[in-house]
């Protein structure tokens, strides 16, 4: 893993094309950076390929200039098409170990993981970095299970060595709960891409981020 490029998680926004209001996937991710994201998701699962492969170029084009981490979801073809930085593979997308063979070595590999049997495994797999959860109850992503609870997220983020992305029903209310927990960073859907504001809904996601970091005398 030591080909890697450094990568930052703490403030890593999915794309749901669902819940933007009619915004353009280029115009919700523009104001995400524009309000401190420092990674971005594309996960469109009713797109076509073509049309996947489409915005992930343009997606690409945009993150690179802006130095943001770019990460597609499921498609390691179309991540390894537009040079993406990576991708991350769900519960039932390619196993972990298969994906990690087939990417360059430096290229992110995310996994999912729910409990921490799994994130264990993932790490041995080959797994540059967790999304775990859902920490919180959510609407936005189907059969997440029961929620795991910060406890349970901390109980993975001690487990494991490689950074932890806590995901699932996080809020700007809620952020900071997650990174106290021990998470490297928050994963945020509709917070963000269903925010009237994206850039200031981010800037407050990344906000809190910091100053649960910094700790409570900053």
């Amino acid at each position: 893993m030591s080909s890697l490029k450094p990568f930052d998680l703490s403030v890593y926004v999915i794309t749901d094309n669902r819940l933007s209001q009619g915004r353009s996937i280029e115009d919700i991710v523009t104001g995400a950076i524009n309000g401190g994201a420092t990674c971005i998701q594309l996960r469109e699962k009713e797109l076509s390929t073509r049309e996947l492969y489409n915005k992930a170029k343009l997606l690409r084009e945009l993150t690179r200039r802006q130095g943001i981490t770019f990460i597609v979801n499921d498609r390691l073809d179309v991540a390894m098409a537009v040079e993406a930085d990576g991708v991350h593979l769900g519960q039932d997308d390619l196993p972990a170990s298969v994906g990690r063979r087939i990417l360059p070595p430096q290229m992110i590999l995310g996994i999912t993981a729910r409990n921490l049997p799994q994130a264990l495994q993932f790490e041995r797999d080959g797994a540059s970095y967790l999304g775990v959860g859902a920490v919180y109850g959510t609407e936005t992503k189907d059969n997440t299970g029961t929620p795991i609870g910060l406890q349970g997220l901390a109980e993975i983020v001690r487990g494991v060595k490689i950074p932890i992305v806590g995901i699932g029903g996080i809020n700007a209310q809620r952020a900071g709960e997650v990174i106290r927990a021990g998470a490297s960073g928050v994963a945020v859907i509709s917070a963000i891409v269903a925010a009237a504001d994206v850039a200031a809904a981010t800037q407050e996601i990344a906000c809190a981020v910091n100053e649960a970091r910094l700790g409570p005398d900053s």
